[in-house]
């Protein structure tokens, strides 16, 4: 079976994930106000890996459960000890990472972090993106998009308002040869 590679992210509406210092409270109270999970628990229980970044893994150890309980998690990362934690597999590349997901058997994975989301888009691995946006600019902070190889052409799948004015949209993405 192919792999399937999915974006599930929330943004402010200036396109921020998280401000400079990696802080997330806007989009958690937010999130909150909103008065539903927005989705995640549904789009969750279709994925058997999530590959993240470094900094995206830190940010899961402050919660106050492992969020990925049940799931393989690979982390993208040149820094992080291969041994940081026997609930993760760490891969130094893009390269290893994609091996080691095609030995481990994985069908969906979920796709977070900003630099690994942009790696992946720019390598053509995204298959659809569900873009949560908060009514909220944040003038700076970590930009969930970034330089790519060419244009990405989506096509709108679904556009759903919650709560708190929060909006989420729901996009495929179109994969060209190459």
């Amino acid at each position: 079976m192919p792999l399937t590679c999915s974006v599930f992210i929330g943004v402010s509406l200036d396109g921020f994930i998280a401000r400079e210092n990696g802080d997330l409270e806007w989009l958690i109270s937010r999130g909150e106000a909103a008065g539903d999970d927005l989705g995640f628990q549904k789009f969750i229980a279709g994925i058997d890996t999530i590959v993240t970044g470094r900094g995206t893994y830190e940010a899961g150890l402050g919660f106050e459960t492992w969020p990925y309980e049940g799931l393989r998690v690979a982390v993208l990362s040149r820094e992080l000890d291969a041994d940081a934690d026997p609930r993760i597999t760490v891969y130094r590349d893009l390269d290893a990472l994609l091996r080691g997901l095609a030995d481990s058997g994985a069908e969906h994975v979920y796709v977070d972090g900003g630099q690994v989301i942009q790696t992946f888009l720019r390598e053509g691995l995204i298959d659809d993106m569900t873009i949560t946006t908060v009514p909220v600019l944040l003038g700076s902070g970590r930009p969930l998009f970034g330089p790519l190889n060419g244009d990405v052409s989506l096509v709108h799948r679904a556009t759903q308002v919650f709560g708190a004015s929060v909006v989420q949209t729901s996009y495929d993405v179109v994969r060209t040869a190459g």
